[in-house]
């Protein structure tokens, strides 16, 4: 009986420990965000801008709502985010506006697609994507008008910059025979840089955000212009378009850039599906507009418009219910 009772007092502070070692063992097993919601953003390709975008948004929403956690998920482009959205491979993706218009309304990459894209929904317009001219100093080029008869690269067929190229033609009414030299010139390996500068070809279309480095390479080294794509045709097909809108340039963007360029261009959209629950986009929309100097510090073309989203559409999406949620309460 003795022995028993030493037993027991010799085991005893260790059964008084089961109940904790149970709960740390516990706690251990479980995940670290148990109950954080898993959202996967599409994004491009590692180093591009929309790569870029994507990681600042899933570091924002990562901090300013807790029950979410983002991940960004890199891809080929557009086309291929847009299809796995739609097919909830995506919970979001960042889209620019042109491609949201073709995809919904099956134009450009996506007029033979047999795919409808319906069930898209627009949350936030993140920043304006500025087309603007390249051109040579020495090609005698200041509007829009005088780019006929030049010698102009197009890009690769259906690549972003192929397509806006030719809608600017059509704009103006246009045909390659209306050019000297109509190339198509891949970007890789900078071979459309080497062609510009070398004067094999005296223009081309640029799509994207300013500062860009490659720009303001051929600013410096290659005696180039930046002009803006700004006249009443082009006016024109952007009232018709709802994909694209007037924009600009800032004045001292580049040191050579004295003055603000007026163009026009597309956005970087947000883009959910009418699967993502009104709560979630409620709070990711919440996050950014909460934090809009964020966005802003980690580059100048996230400039979040908070007036576009209380239109009924975004580049002929319709509106996430979450969204308009917020922007009635705001």
């Amino acid at each position: 009986m003795a022995s028993q009772k030493a037993t027991r007092s010799l085991f005893a502070p260790l059964l008084r420990q089961v109940p904790i070692l149970y709960m740390v063992l516990a706690l251990g097993l479980m995940p670290a965000c148990a109950g954080a919601f898993e959202i996967l953003i599409g994004t491009g390709e590692p180093g591009a801008f929309s790569h870029f975008s994507g990681r600042i948004i899933a570091r924002v929403v990562n901090k300013h709502a807790p029950a979410i956690t983002c991940k960004t998920i890199p891809s080929s482009g557009d086309v291929h985010n847009l299809t796995n959205l739609m097919q909830g491979s995506l919970d979001l993706a960042l889209i620019d506006s042109r491609m949201l218009y073709d995809a919904i309304n099956k134009k450009g990459n996506f007029e033979f697609l047999d795919v409808r894209y319906d069930n898209l929904r627009g949350l936030i317009p993140l920043g304006d994507i500025p087309l603007s001219l390249v051109v040579r100093s020495d090609a005698s080029v200041a509007s829009l008008d005088q780019l006929k008869g030049k010698r102009i690269n197009a890009g690769i067929p259906r690549t972003p910059r192929h397509l806006a190229t030719r809608m600017v033609m059509q704009a103006k009414g246009w045909e390659k025979r209306d050019f000297s030299l109509f190339a198509e010139i891949s970007t890789s390996l900078s071979q459309d840089t080497m062609a510009f500068c070398h004067g094999t070809v005296q223009a081309m279309v640029h799509l994207g955000v300013h500062p860009d480095p490659s720009v303001q390479q051929l600013l410096q080294r290659c005696d180039a212009v930046l002009l803006g794509i700004n006249d009443t045709d082009i006016a024109a097909m952007v009232q018709s378009n709802p994909a694209l809108k007037p924009t600009g340039i800032e004045a001292g963007t580049y040191p050579e850039q004295t003055q603000r360029i007026e163009t026009i261009g597309s956005q970087i959209i947000l883009v959910a599906t009418e699967d993502l629950d009104e709560e979630t986009a409620y709070a990711i929309v919440e996050a950014l507009y909460s934090n809009p100097q964020r966005l802003r510090d980690a580059h100048p073309a996230l400039a979040m418009n908070p007036t576009t989203p209380r239109d009924e559409k975004i580049a002929g999406a319709a509106v996430h219910p979450g969204a308009v949620l917020y922007f009635s309460r705001h």
